[in-house]
């Protein structure tokens, strides 16, 4: 028995076993901040976030959020995904531009449908006006750490040096970051609801590339340059 757990953890790689650990935190993460602070409406936590932000906000840092946030709405999210799914299918790579599809577009009507169960209204009195829709989880940091994760992907297997990707990655990874940020100092999200989108993003994510991974190994033939 011992040698076959051995054997086992030999054939389980290290990147394996941490993506599977922060896969199990995000998701752990993201049913506590639903069931402790949506479902049982305990705002501690985010009027802490809230109380520090106002004391720190100043009318510069105001309107470079409001400038850092667009790139996660779908105004710019939805012209870039054409884009990059129109360079795909240019390119003769129609399997990346049909991975590319299904991600964005499963990601958005699950945040959707997860909007519309929890129901949770926005902060009061937010900085943006035009604001509309329910607040839990966050559109913006879902969205935008879904699109940087498949550019993340996208880069590695470019030609780039292994440096190069490492540091474009981080920077998109952080971009993301910012983007949600940009929703909490604008006061159009708590940051509970910034925080679960990022869980619930990183975990689609890995969902979408082990699933595009399956089909890959069910179908090679026709999946020899899928996204996963």
């Amino acid at each position: 028995m011992r040698q076959k757990i051995n054997n086992l953890l030999k054939q389980v790689s290290l990147k394996v076993l941490a993506v599977t650990f922060f896969f199990i935190i995000a998701l752990v993460l993201f049913a506590y901040i639903a069931d402790e602070i949506v479902l049982e409406n305990n705002s501690a936590f985010d009027l802490r976030v809230m109380n520090y932000v106002h004391m720190h906000e100043t009318l510069q840092l105001v309107q470079i959020m409001k400038w850092v946030t667009f790139f996660g709405s779908s105004q710019f999210l939805l012209p870039a995904y054409i884009l990059l799914i129109i360079f795909y299918v240019i390119k003769k790579n129609t399997a990346y531009a049909i991975d590319i599809a299904i991600i964005s577009i499963s990601s958005t009507a699950i945040m959707f449908l997860l909007k519309n169960i929890f129901k949770r209204h926005r902060p009061p009195m937010p900085i943006v006006k035009t604001i509309v829709g329910y607040s839990f989880p966050s559109g913006h940091s879902l969205s935008s750490f879904i699109f940087c994760s498949i550019l993340v992907y996208l880069i590695f297997q470019s030609s780039l040096t292994k440096t190069l990707k490492y540091i474009i990655s981080f920077l998109l990874l952080l971009f993301a970051l910012t983007i949600g940020v940009s929703r909490i100092v604008l006061n159009v999200h708590f940051a509970s609801d910034v925080i679960a989108g990022f869980c619930l993003g990183f975990v689609l994510v890995i969902l979408a590339f082990n699933i595009m991974r399956r089909i890959r190994r069910e179908h090679p033939a026709t999946t020899d340059t899928r996204l996963s």
